[in-house]
């Protein structure tokens, strides 16, 4: 198959091209052929040399915020040139609300500062083969929120408190030595609350009390397809806790991600069965 080929482009009067030139770098490293403009391209510049040099994408750097008035005009002369065909991408520090923007104007995807590189290549190159007509897999949403964690120095004190006030009963509770934790399950009518007792001070949970008290210790997210889904995270740049699944407290697979990649979150990844 032929390498992707990129246009990245620096419309207006801004300045700065260091992150432009490191997605160039990234993108040359993941394979595909990279054409950097340099800085103060009119929207005119860069569509008429994403049509001279036949490129597949063009990216779009812009830190001066006028994002809202050189994007969209990037999008029209696509338009007039009949080379709307091209995907548009962009980055740079724009506000959510002007990303919600342009993205329905017609922008592809808006990656701002902190977005890996890795993720940025990969969605690239799934794009690109989709519209090469490559059967390219699905990126399913999550099914939804499967359980939330709280790390608790008591089961019993704490599963209190829930029955006391808000008539909520523990369903049932497991040791997982493995973990080195105890689990108490808590059902609600679409999600589980888990309450986490260490069962020594050698548990992961207790480093987590210690640090940092009782409460909220992860987010479980319920996946299709947790060995899929794990490899395409690392593929984008997720630093992983469990590179393959592990058998959880509730007995299906799960695998963690790292807090240093999920903006401080830890999240839990859990695959169940049809009907589970």
């Amino acid at each position: 198959m032929d390498k992707i080929r990129v246009l990245i482009a620096k419309p207006g009067l801004d300045g700065h091209d260091r992150g432009a030139l490191v997605i160039s770098q990234a993108l040359r490293d993941a394979g595909m052929e990279v054409i950097y403009t340099g800085l103060r391209q009119s929207p005119a510049q860069i569509v008429q040399a994403a049509i001279q040099e036949d490129v597949d994408v063009i990216g779009l750097s812009s830190l001066s915020g006028a994002h809202n008035v050189l994007f969209p005009q990037v999008i029209a002369k696509l338009k007039e040139q009949g080379a709307d065909d091209i995907l548009l991408i962009g980055g740079g520090v724009i506000p959510q609300e002007d990303i919600i923007q342009l993205e329905q104007d017609g922008i592809a995807k808006i990656f701002t500062p902190g977005t890996s590189t890795k993720l940025i290549a990969s969605y690239i190159t799934r794009e690109i083969q989709e519209r090469r007509g490559k059967e390219v897999a699905p990126k399913l949403a999550p099914k939804g929120v499967d359980h939330i964690g709280i790390a608790t120095y008591s089961i019993e004190e704490t599963a209190a408190f829930y029955l006391n006030h808000f008539a909520l009963a523990v369903e049932k509770i497991v040791e997982v030595p493995s973990q080195g934790v105890r689990v108490a399950f808590i059902p609600l009518s679409n999600v589980t609350l888990e309450l986490l007792e260490p069962l020594d001070e050698s548990s992961p949970i207790h480093s987590f009390l210690t640090k940092r008290g009782q409460g909220v210790h992860h987010l479980a997210l319920q996946v299709y397809s947790i060995e899929s889904r794990l490899k395409e995270l690392e593929e984008e740049g997720v630093k992983l806790i469990d590179k393959e699944p592990k058998p959880g407290a509730s007995g299906h697979p799960i695998a963690f991600l790292h807090p240093s990649t999920t903006q401080g979150t830890l999240i839990e990844l859990i695959e169940r069965g049809e009907g589970d």
